[in-house]
């Protein structure tokens, strides 16, 4: 039997390349997100990439005093649920919260003011790295006490039901709050009422300097958690914007339905130690090589170009974002630090000192 001539090299890859068309053609087709989405989640991710690592930056230079926990590596969760939210959502964060402020829509100079101790910051340069704050962008405070802010989302969730105002309230917080008690008073409270309320734990590996395995009784510290209240077990990948964003929408779409909470755990990593005063050496060998391998943002520029979207439309943004953020710096290294009357301001809800009983 005569054996069946081989195809020249030519038409073999162009066999490959007709059959890797197809494909994306049909990627494109089934796309429930779309450019114009994918487009603002590649500018949050960068928005945030290069904020965070101008920080560090300023730090290098002695222009940003004290301790501050960057979210480099933790991209995608942020970006991910706030580009899924209404405006009028709110966020509550933790002290690694620059980028969620950021991921709201606060201005770069905000931040990096606020880094910096500078009167253009959010909190005019008084709150610092662990306090960012932005009512009007609906980013209700970070919080340095581990846990604490869990029964306050757990609380405005509360008031959206009680008044009827469609708002859902997304708590983020790190892997180590698992093991306090707050963790489980509020997502106990929040399933028994069926508050409109999305817990997102941002599961890094590492409670500070210990390895959350070493320290909590199950695989996954809170989705394994989550059937103790009555809640499906929900555990992503941290790292694809698109999976964060697809989960963080059934989720918002859930609590403004009245169907309840929802517990997310988001396994991610931090680039860096847990704050700047960590090399994070402790670390066993390999391991950060191999997470870098799944960095949130590279492969999402990856992402963009598989599903066809111009480089030019690509490296433009990222370009874009750079040009802010060096201006940005600019602003806020001309910026005053708070002058003594600023002391007195904003200390109590009516923006004075006095106490009122």
């Amino acid at each position: 039997m005569a054996s069946k001539p081989k195809a020249a090299k030519g038409e073999g890859r162009a066999k490959a390349s007709r059959k890797k068309t197809s494909a994306k053609a049909k990627s494109l087709a089934n796309d429930d997100i779309g450019e114009e989405t994918r487009l603002k989640l590649w500018r949050s991710l960068l928005e945030i990439r290069h904020v965070e690592q101008r920080a560090y930056d300023l730090f290098l230079q002695n222009l940003i005093k004290g301790t501050s926990h960057l979210a480099l590596g933790h991209e995608a969760v942020a970006a991910g649920f706030a580009t899924a939210m209404e405006k009028d959502d709110w966020t509550f964060c933790t002290y690694r919260g620059h980028h969620h402020t950021l991921a709201r829509g606060a201005s770069m100079e905000g931040v990096l003011g606020e880094l910096m101790g500078r009167e253009c910051g959010l909190l005019q340069g008084k709150g610092g790295s662990m306090h960012l704050t932005s009512v009007e962008h609906g980013a209700m405070g970070s919080y340095a006490i581990i846990g604490a802010h869990l029964p306050i989302a757990m609380g405005a969730a509360w008031t959206s039901q009680y008044k009827s105002t469609g708002q859902v309230s997304v708590c983020f917080f790190g892997d180590g709050t698992t093991n306090i008690g707050a963790f489980h008073e509020a997502l106990n409270m929040a399933a028994v009422w069926k508050l409109p309320v999305v817990f997102v734990c941002e599961n890094n590996l590492y409670m500070e300097y210990t390895p959350i395995g070493d320290v909590t009784a199950v695989e996954n510290p809170a989705g394994d958690r989550a059937g103790s209240y009555g809640l499906p077990k929900i555990v992503i990948d941290g790292n694809d914007a698109d999976e964060v964003y697809r989960t963080a929408q059934e989720a918002y779409a859930k609590a403004r339905a009245g169907d309840g909470p929802s517990l997310i755990e988001c396994l991610t990593y931090r680039h860096s130690g847990h704050s700047r005063a960590d090399p994070g050496d402790y670390r066993p060998p390999g391991e950060l090589e191999a997470w870098l391998k799944k960095d949130p943002v590279p492969r999402y520029r990856d992402r963009l170009a598989d599903f066809g979207i111009d480089k030019k439309v690509i490296d433009g943004i990222d370009e874009k974002v750079m040009q802010q953020v060096e201006e940005a710096t600019e602003i806020s290294k001309a910026s005053p630090t708070p002058s003594l009357e600023l002391i007195e301001k904003d200390v109590w809800a009516d923006g004075g000192v006095a106490w009122r009983n």
